[in-house]
C-alpha cells in the first residue's frame, strides 16, 4: 500500500510540473489564473527531485520516470537555480573567436532624486553616477533613468547632470529615450550609452509613452559587426513591497491586504504579457545579432520570461550559480533583473553587483563574445 501510494504521488507530481510548465505559456490576458500554476513551478521541480532519491533507495527502477522528466526539464529547473559549478570563466582575450562586448544593465532608480530616497550630501546619488562614470563596460542600459539638463532649476548643483557625465565625460555616445520633462526642465526616461558607435536607434511604446517602455540602438563594433540591443521596462507589478510582506505574515494581514494585491498584481500580469507579445514580434523581424537588458517586473517562472527563455539564452541561467537575485529589498529570491543574448552569441560572464546598494535593483554586468557567423552589416 505505501508503495502504491507513493507511485500515485510520483505520476501526480510529474502531472503537476508539466500542468505548471503548461501555465507559464498562457498569457494573463488569455487566462489569468495561469499565473499562479506557473509560480508553483519550483515547488514541483524540487519534489520531483526528491522522489528520485526516494525511488532509488526504494525501487530503482520506477526512480527512472522522475528521473527521466528531471532531465527534460533540467532547462525549467536551471531558469529558477542555475547550477554551473565546474564552469571556468573563458580568458578575456577575444582570441579566435569574434568581438567580445560587455553589457551592463540597471535599474537606477532616478539616482535617488526623490526627498524619500536622498541621503545626506546626496551620497548614494553621487556615488552611484561615479560608479556608472567609472565602470569599464562597453554598453550600459538604464531604466527609470534621470537627467538635469543645464539650465535645470535645482539646487543641487551638477550632480545630476547625469547624460554627460556618463555619456560624453566618460567617451561614450548617449541615447535618452525621455518620458517626461518636469516643470524644473528635470527629465525622466531611459538611457543607453555606448562606447561603440550607435548607427541606428528608435523608442517602442506600449500605447502612451511611460516609464515602462521599450529603446533600441543598432551599435557598431571594432570588428565592422553590427548588434542590435535592446532595454526594456516592462509594467511594474503595482504592489508595495509593505503589503506584500504584510499578506504573508498574519492571517490579518492576508484579509486586508490579499484582495487589493491580487488585483493589482493580475493588471500587471496583463499588461507584461501584452508588452512582451509585442517585444518578441519586434524581435522576430531583427537582422542583426541581438542581447536584450531588461527590468521584467515579474519572476523566472512567467510568461514574460518563458517567451524570451524559449527564443534567447538567459545570461544567468547560461553560466550562473545560484539563485542571482536582483532585488535590494525585504523579499528574498527574487531575480526580476534580466539579460539575454541571441544565440549568435557566446555567454562568457554575468554577475550582479551586490557591493552597490544604492537602488532597490542591484546592476547586472554581462560578457559575451560574437561567433563569426553573425551577419555583417
Amino acid at each position: 500500500m505505501r508503495r502504491s501510494f507513493a507511485f500515485k504521488s510520483t505520476v501526480l507530481v510529474m502531472g503537476w510540473v508539466l500542468a505548471a510548465i503548461a501555465c507559464a505559456q498562457i498569457p494573463a490576458y488569455t487566462f489569468w489564473p495561469a499565473i499562479f500554476g506557473a509560480l508553483t513551478l519550483p515547488v514541483a521541480l524540487a519534489l520531483n527531485l526528491l522522489l528520485i532519491g526516494y525511488w532509488l533507495l526504494r525501487r530503482w527502477p520506477v526512480a527512472l520516470l522522475p528521473l527521466a522528466l528531471a532531465v527534460l526539464t533540467w532547462p525549467h529547473f536551471q531558469r529558477g537555480l542555475a547550477l554551473h559549478p565546474l564552469r571556468v570563466a573563458p580568458q578575456a582575450a577575444g582570441g579566435a573567436g569574434g568581438p567580445i562586448v560587455k553589457v551592463l544593465s540597471a535599474n537606477v532608480r532616478i539616482f535617488n532624486v526623490y526627498p524619500q530616497l536622498r541621503n545626506e550630501g546626496l551620497a548614494s546619488s553621487k556615488a552611484m553616477v561615479r560608479w556608472l562614470q567609472e565602470n569599464p563596460a562597453d554598453i550600459l542600459c538604464l531604466q527609470e533613468f534621470y537627467n538635469e539638463p543645464a539650465g535645470t532649476k535645482t539646487r543641487d548643483g551638477g550632480v545630476f547632470r547625469t547624460i554627460d557625465k556618463i555619456g560624453r565625460d566618460a567617451g561614450r555616445e548617449a541615447f535618452f529615450s525621455k518620458t517626461l520633462t518636469n516643470s524644473a526642465g528635470a527629465e525622466f526616461g531611459m538611457a543607453l550609452f555606448s562606447r561603440f558607435p550607435i548607427v541606428n536607434k528608435g523608442t517602442i511604446h506600449f500605447g502612451k509613452l511611460t516609464q515602462n517602455h521599450a529603446m533600441w540602438a543598432d551599435v557598431q563594433l571594432p570588428s565592422h559587426d553590427t548588434i542590435r540591443v535592446y532595454s526594456f521596462h516592462l509594467q511594474s507589478m503595482s504592489m508595495d513591497e509593505k503589503d506584500i510582506v504584510d499578506s504573508y505574515s498574519s492571517k490579518a494581514g492576508l484579509r486586508q491586504k490579499g484582495a487589493g494585491l491580487l488585483r493589482r498584481f493580475k493588471r500587471g500580469a496583463i499588461a507584461r504579457h501584452w508588452q512582451v507579445d509585442t517585444l518578441v514580434r519586434r524581435f522576430e523581424r531583427c537582422r542583426y545579432p541581438i542581447l536584450l537588458c531588461a527590468d521584467l517586473n515579474d519572476v523566472p517562472y512567467s510568461y514574460s520570461y518563458d517567451q524570451l527563455a524559449d527564443r534567447f539564452q538567459n545570461a544567468w541561467a547560461t553560466v550562473g550559480n545560484g539563485v542571482g537575485s536582483t532585488y535590494n529589498g525585504r523579499l528574498p529570491f527574487v531575480r526580476i533583473d534580466n539579460q539575454f543574448a541571441g544565440p549568435r552569441f557566446a555567454v562568457n560572464d554575468f554577475w550582479v553587483h551586490y557591493e552597490i546598494p544604492y537602488s532597490d535593483h542591484f546592476p547586472t554586468t554581462a560578457t559575451y563574445q560574437l561567433q563569426k557567423a553573425a551577419i555583417r552589416r
